[in-house]
């Protein structure tokens, strides 16, 4: 049988690949694959980035598999639980919620390389991820569920409103749109739209993110997440502790400063 999750890791890039055939549909024996691989790259310091695309052809991850949705249903009903029981077992959370957590916020730098259809569950995973590459082609990208009578249930209505605007993903979320790649990019959905494979070009900026000390990838990663749940001056003050504790306590960041010093003080990527 193969596996449903594949990873393979070269020059502290790992890839990771969802694999279900036919439809690409993401289940929960695919949720426990990728938490295994999750956990096990989050802890590896060799890994410096991390990408995700899918091994279907035409399928980032289409959605997650509503037969299964339809299944929890009936389970949760047959169980009696009460709304207050429910809602409790909401805010601990399921197993959908811990891997798409663990990847927001893990501390390397995640790119979605999206290489078709990303849909539903498929693009909350996508919305997880810190940069979101999309490959121009004939496919969808977005949260559809109130076609079918839900709504995303897997953070998109907290974490769409926070990147596009709240007014733009209620559009979107209310009517069940979605939209192409090249839309996608017009809304912010994306970070770019590049007419090759986008693995291709998240090889390129996971390369370039690899190259930078690690530490300060991190501490920039983690403070913006943070930032979200905090006033702009507790933000601000945070950020100033985590700077002084870097630059004191971090050599490879002190390096990097004194090489840009000495090679002519010129910051920027060209």
């Amino acid at each position: 049988m193969n596996d449903l999750v594949s990873v393979e890791t070269a020059d502290a890039i790992a890839i990771v690949t969802f694999n279900n055939p036919p439809r690409g549909y993401m289940n929960a024996a695919q949720v426990a694959e990728l938490r295994v691989i999750v956990d096990r790259l989050a802890d590896d310091e060799a890994v410096r980035a991390v990408i995700f695309t899918g091994g279907v052809p035409g399928v980032f991850i289409r959605h997650y598999d509503v037969a299964e949705i339809v299944a929890v249903a009936a389970q949760i009903k047959e169980s009696g639980s009460t709304e207050e029981q429910m809602m409790a077992a909401g805010e601990r959370g399921n197993a959908i919620s811990a891997v798409f957590d663990k990847v927001d916020r893990m501390s390397k730098p995640t790119i979605a390389a999206i290489n078709g259809f990303a849909q539903g569950g498929g693009f909350e995973f996508a919305l997880c991820c810190d940069i979101r590459i999309a490959e121009k082609s004939d496919y969808r990208l977005g949260l559809p569920e109130t076609n079918i009578g839900i709504f995303p249930g897997a953070g998109g209505t907290e974490r769409l409103p926070r990147l596009i605007g709240e007014a733009r993903a209620l559009e979107l979320i209310l009517r069940g749109r979605t939209v192409g790649p090249n839309e996608a990019k017009e809304l912010g959905m994306v970070h770019e739209v590049t007419t090759g494979p986008a693995l291709e070009r998240a090889r390129e900026i996971a390369a370039e993110l690899a190259a930078m000390p690690a530490a300060g990838i991190a501490e920039a990663k983690a403070l913006v997440k943070r930032s979200v749940d905090k006033s702009l001056d507790d933000a601000c003050g945070h950020a100033r502790g985590r700077f002084s504790v870097l630059i004191s306590c971090d050599d490879d960041a002190v390096d990097a400063m004194q090489a840009f010093l000495d090679g002519g003080e010129d910051i920027n990527k060209r």
